[in-house]
C-alpha cells in the first residue's frame, strides 16, 4: 500500500539517504527524498514545492518533519507537520504529535503521541478592540 501511494506521487526519489548514512543537522529538500539511514535534526521540504518524505523500515529520523506528504515506515522522534497527507506502514513507529489533513494508517504501526487534524483553511487570532476572535483565514 506505501509503495503504490508513492508511485501516485508525480516526482521521482531525487535524493537517497542510504542506510550506512547518518546526518546530524537539519535538512532541507525538494521534490522526493527516500531515507534509510538517519537524520539527527529537522527534515524541512522547501516551501511552495512539491515534496514527499518516504522513510523506510530500517530509517531513522530524530527532529521534526515538515512536508506536504510523509510516508513512515521507519521509527520517528518528533513532531510531523504534513500539510497533505500521513502514511503510516504497518512497521512505522512514531513517538511524537502528527499534524495532518489526510492519515492513512496501516495495522502494525504505532503512534505515541496525538493525531492533530489540520483544517484546510486555518484559523487566525485576531484582538479587536482589547477582544480576542477567532477569524477563519480565506
Amino acid at each position: 500500500m506505501l509503495k503504490k501511494k508513492s508511485e501516485q506521487f508525480d516526482g521521482s526519489v531525487d535524493t537517497l539517504i542510504g542506510p550506512q548514512v547518518v546526518i546530524r543537522g537539519d535538512l532541507e529538500f525538494s521534490g522526493g527524498l527516500h531515507v534509510e539511514g538517519r537524520i539527527i535534526g529537522k527534515v524541512i521540504a522547501t516551501e511552495g514545492g512539491k515534496a514527499m518524505l518516504t522513510l523506510a523500515e530500517g530509517g531513522v529520523i530524530e527532529g521534526e518533519v515538515h512536508a506536504p506528504i510523509v510516508a513512515l515506515n521507519g521509527s520517528l522522534t518528533g513532531d510531523v507537520h504534513a500539510s497533505e497527507r500521513v502514511e503510516l506502514a504497518p512497521k512505522a513507529r512514531v513517538r511524537g504529535n502528527i499534524h495532518y489533513k489526510v492519515v492513512e494508517m496501516c495495522a502494525g504501526a504505532t503512534l505515541t503521541g496525538r493525531l492533530i487534524h489540520v483544517d484546510s483553511l486555518p484559523a487566525e487570532h485576531v484582538v479587536e478592540g482589547g477582544r480576542e476572535a477567532l477569524v477563519e483565514a480565506a
